[in-house]
């Protein structure tokens, strides 16, 4: 019994030590992380948009039009003082879970391009989605989400329709689209 009891004092310190150790590190580079995100973030706002030179939070003025579609952030983007359009960040249900999207919306209604920021999809299937490899039109080299630059947002972004699907993974392929279509719908209702 007393050599049991001395195990578990040990056990007890070792994991308080480890506990104290992980919140340490917790604390030296949570700020790193987030200095990181935001970079990415900002990284991806200028791929969405060339030769921008400001953006500007509106996440309080603009809504999702779909319950199961949450928006995280919502940018104004412009040039020198001039809109270019929106960038709306927002997540929404998928085959493996959420999926987060950045879709970038043009003053002139259309899809200026979409990326991928987090997924949790199947690999060689769903994940395919956010691969620069694979084409949905061979023929012209167009990715998944390389067929919604230039797409209209009064498109229906119907998949198997206007929108070309993932081989074996039509619920990804519908996730994303539904996504991009709500982000779009509500970037367009914002800029007029």
């Amino acid at each position: 019994m007393k050599n049991m009891l001395k195990l578990g004092l040990t056990l007890a310190l070792y994991a308080t030590a480890a506990c104290v150790g992980l919140a340490f590190v917790y604390a030296g580079t949570s700020e790193v992380i987030k200095a990181r995100q935001q970079a990415d973030l900002e990284a991806a706002l200028v791929e969405l948009f060339p030769g921008t030179d400001g953006f500007s939070d509106i996440t309080a003025q603009v809504k999702s039009p779909v319950n199961a579609i949450i928006f995280q952030t919502i940018y104004e983007v412009k040039k020198a003082d001039a809109v270019l359009g929106l960038a709306v960040q927002a997540t929404g249900p998928s085959y493996g879970g959420p999926i987060k999207i950045l879709t970038g919306v043009g003053i002139d209604g259309k899809i200026t391009r979409v990326k991928i920021l987090e997924h949790t999809d199947t690999p060689g299937l769903g994940a395919n989605a956010a691969s620069p490899v694979y084409y949905v039109d061979k023929a012209n080299k167009t990715t998944f989400m390389g067929q919604f630059d230039g797409k209209s947002t009064s498109d229906p972004f119907e998949v198997k329709e206007d929108v070309i699907a993932i081989t074996a993974s039509t619920i990804t392929s519908r996730g994303v689209a539904n996504v991009v279509k709500a982000s779009a719908d509500a970037a367009m209702a914002y800029l007029k």
